[in-house]
């Protein structure tokens, strides 16, 4: 049994936000898999639950209902988690939504949610954390995806949060250097529908033209997200900082002629 098991204040934890379902997920079984106890954070009460339970198994882990857009939700998260654990080490930023729309038809008020989750979150959540991430030598993990690099029609919202995302990485890693690294990943096509709460669970439905697209031959899998995310925080990148991480089959990298 783990030292953390026999005494759920002894062992700092990681905050994963977004963490009951899809990559924020699997993150959370890779992490209590090596020893690291959880806490997820979600707005997803029946998602949140669900998945805990799912996971206790596997090691210590904690789920709190919240909304990181939300300060004084984030103020209640910090304070529950550090009453639960002796310190929080690690913070990945997973929780995001999407609101496809024309631009000419964009609600304001679809663009600020939008932001406000996808981008604002991260930096409250960062702000809240930071002197338990600084007394820790620990490490933030920001998820973007490759939107912030390349995009379809209609996602100026998504596209512009997850942009500002792998700039706010850069920004964070300057600003709590050399106490925190901050890295991010930005991912490319990962079916999540196998991964979601069993209420909503569906059989993903892929072509094989749909993994033929990509290079690596595959649409990818939310456990190729948590396996560089368990890399990067680890000792064994303790001189990584400042990064973004694609994580896409090859997928932004050809050339397409039509």
């Amino acid at each position: 049994m783990r030292s953390s098991a026999r005494n759920p204040r002894s062992t700092a934890a990681a905050i994963i936000t977004g963490g009951a379902q899809g990559i924020g997920k699997a993150i959370a079984r890779r992490f209590l898999a090596d020893g690291i106890p959880v806490v997820i954070a979600d707005r997803d009460a029946e998602a949140g639950r669900e998945t805990a339970k799912e996971l206790r198994t596997l090691g210590r882990v904690a789920f709190v209902h919240c909304d990181v857009s939300r300060e004084n939700d984030v103020r209640r998260l910090c304070r529950t988690s550090l009453k639960a654990f002796s310190g929080i080490r690690i913070l990945v930023n997973n929780a995001a939504i999407g609101r496809g729309s024309p631009v000419d038809r964009l609600l304001l008020k679809d663009w600020n949610r939008v932001l406000a989750v996808n981008l604002t979150a991260p930096f409250l959540c960062a702000k809240h954390l930071s002197p338990s991430l600084k007394a820790a030598k620990g490490v933030i993990l920001n998820i973007a995806s490759t939107r912030a690099l390349m995009s379809e029609r209609d996602t100026e919202a998504y596209s512009a949060s997850k942009g500002g995302l792998v700039a706010l990485t850069h920004a964070l890693a300057a600003s709590l250097a050399p106490d925190v690294r901050v890295n991010c990943i930005s991912p490319g096509w990962i079916e999540t529908e196998s991964s979601r709460k069993k209420s909503a669970r569906r059989i993903p439905e892929l072509s094989r033209a749909d993994h033929d697209q990509h290079w690596a031959g595959r649409v990818g899998r939310p456990e190729d997200i948590a396996d560089l995310a368990a890399f990067l925080v680890s000792p064994a990148a303790g001189f990584i900082t400042g990064a973004n991480y694609v994580v896409d089959g090859g997928m932004t990298r050809k050339m397409i002629y039509v």
